[in-house]
């Protein structure tokens, strides 16, 4: 049976308990109103650990003051009855003042990876999510920790900040699971109406125009990122940007692309913000 744990103690010591008699943990820490993406991930956490461990936490530090902390949609009793359905061991579900209890002062701040994209348009965003990751990590670890491929960005500020730090886990990405019609699954589609969920597809074609055109030769920048941007601009309400990075260190491109490129796009319709991303020349297409 599925446990729910609240508090910071009780987590550090299932894991230590496991880990002594000779088991493996994983974590895949999440913010809740868990879809399908987040089960992607908790299936290959299962498969480098005995016990999977899913975090449910709202974490206040990487919104920004006019961001959705309030609306951010907070589903914990149906988030525990389907991980105890995929087969999740421990739900860690605490509370903002476990985490951040009175006096907490210390922040995690990474470097060059967090700068362009979500760093350039959410001053703050990756010193909360680092934070809180390096925190959970101190909990759980050693351990395998998975993340997905639609935050991209995130998942190389993690790999960098583990790197750096030294910390005992491995970071594992799992790719972004999409609707049939290439719509990238996130917990703020549920913000979208149907109209706009319909528009909202414009990224994944948006994306694939640029996968088309990076397949048959293209590799100006300036012109792949033009076929990007023309579905997802007659679409949606405003484009925050839409950009071609170093796939490893997320350096902006201005040129060229060589052998592979991160195409990322972080687009508004109605009250919504979407993020969605392409390893050109590995990724497929989203939309076949």
């Amino acid at each position: 049976m599925i446990r729910v744990v609240t508090d910071k103690a009780t987590l550090r010591a299932l894991c230590d308990a496991h880990r002594s008699s000779g088991g493996k943990v994983s974590v895949v820490p999440t913010m809740g109103a868990l879809h399908r993406g987040h089960f992607a991930l908790v299936d290959a956490a299962r498969r480098h650990g005995d016990l999977c461990i899913v975090t449910v936490f709202v974490n206040p530090t990487q919104f920004g003051p006019k961001e959705d902390f309030a609306a951010y949609p907070r589903t914990l009793e149906s988030d525990v009855a389907a991980c105890e359905a995929q087969g999740v061991d421990v739900v860690f579900a605490p509370s903002s003042s476990e985490m951040y209890p009175p006096g907490f002062d210390t922040v995690v701040d990474v470097g060059v990876t967090a700068g362009p994209l979500e760093g350039a348009h959410r001053p703050g965003h990756f010193r909360g999510v680092a934070t809180v990751v390096t925190k959970l990590l101190a909990l759980t670890a050693p351990c395998t920790a998975v993340f997905g491929r639609k935050d991209y960005q995130q998942w190389r500020v993690i790999e960098r900040l583990v790197q750096d730090l030294e910390l005992p886990a491995t970071v594992l990405a799992a790719p972004t699971v999409r609707e049939p019609d290439g719509l990238a699954l996130s917990s703020r589609n549920a913000y979208l109406s149907s109209d706009e969920r319909q528009r909202a597809t414009a990224i994944a074609r948006g994306l694939s125009a640029a996968v088309a055109a990076f397949d048959k030769g293209e590799r100006r920048c300036d012109a792949l990122i033009e076929v990007a941007r023309t579905p997802i601009q007659d679409a949606f309400d405003h484009i925050d940007y839409v950009a071609l990075v170093d796939a490893s260190n997320l350096t902006p491109l201005s040129v060229s692309v060589r052998d592979q490129a991160l195409l990322s796009v972080a687009a508004r319709i109605g009250r919504t913000r979407l993020i969605d991303n392409v390893v050109l020349g590995e990724d497929p297409a989203p939309v076949r």
